[in-house]
């Protein structure tokens, strides 16, 4: 949903981890990014989105939810920093003449910073979606706040931003997964460096941005995969667990992983694991 799942940071020891970046955002696009579905589908309805709205997606990565938005007859924008493998799915979906996708001439996918994406021949943007969940760790929504307040030059007055995290833990099955990346990339901090979800993690964001919070909800989203190998490949291809490869070794956190989801697992192979998302609708000054 991210950039990933959750809003991720480098490594605090150790090299980062070799792993073959176009494979990780196969794994994302194909796999992952999915499971958000619900939490965009529910955002877009409830605010009515269709033609005529210009719609900016910050972190857009493969661009799964600039696609659904353009089915509604959007015009989307997606930027993201510093993955470009990503983008590149979210380019052969959205951009004319890639695979055999219909053309949309008024996408754009801009690899870069909020500022880049803005065009002044064209009116400011009336969506702002920032729908990479926080809530999951400590400090994943360092630097949300100021990427937030870049964008809001480019948008309509009024405008709706929205933002995702994740619901309380209890009602999150996929969290106690998650906790497995902290507790191997630094076993001796992890209480510390792991945080539950607040219940105003998204209203304090907002009021970093100098937003106006109008609105929230909560969506169900589970997590299913076909197999525990398709939910390792899913999971992972999050980075989310990168320090906890370059901490220890690919093999022990692919078992670990393994370990973690058993509980999960259903007798016909497939993996389930029910979650609550909660967004929060903004509007711009």
């Amino acid at each position: 949903m991210t950039p990933t799942l959750v809003r991720q940071h480098p490594p605090r020891a150790g090299a980062r981890p070799r792993v073959d970046r176009r494979a990780r955002a196969r794994d994302w696009s194909e796999i992952q990014e999915r499971m958000l579905v619900p939490l965009y589908e529910t955002v877009y309805e409830r605010l009515g989105l269709g033609s005529g709205t210009r719609v900016l997606g910050l972190g857009c990565g493969s661009g799964l939810a600039l696609l659904m938005a353009a089915a509604r007859g959007a015009a989307v924008t997606g930027v993201d920093d510093g993955r470009p493998e990503r983008l590149a799915f979210a380019r052969d979906r959205l951009l004319p003449g890639r695979w055999d996708a219909p053309a949309r001439a008024d996408a754009r996918i801009v690899e870069g910073v909020p500022e880049d994406a803005g065009d002044p021949r064209l009116p400011g943007f009336g969506l702002v979606t920032a729908f990479e969940p926080i809530g999951c760790q400590a400090g994943d929504s360092a630097g949300l706040g100021e990427l937030l307040a870049a964008a809001t030059p480019l948008a309509e007055r009024g405008a709706a931003v929205v933002l995702a995290g994740w619901g309380p833990p209890e009602r999150c099955a996929t969290t106690s997964v998650l906790r497995v990346a902290t507790k191997l990339a630094d076993p001796l901090s992890s209480p510390g460096s792991w945080r539950p979800a607040l219940r105003d993690d998204l209203e304090e964001v907002a009021q970093e941005a100098g937003l106006k919070p109008d609105g929230s909800g909560r969506v169900a989203c589970p997590f299913g995969y076909a197999s525990v190998d398709s939910a390792v490949r899913g999971l992972l291809s999050t980075d989310l667990f990168d320090a906890a490869i370059a901490a220890t070794d690919q093999a022990q956190v692919d078992k670990e992983l393994t370990e973690a989801l058993h509980r999960h697992r259903r007798a016909d192979g497939t993996v389930w694991m029910p979650n609550v998302f909660r967004y929060l609708i903004a509007r711009t000054p």
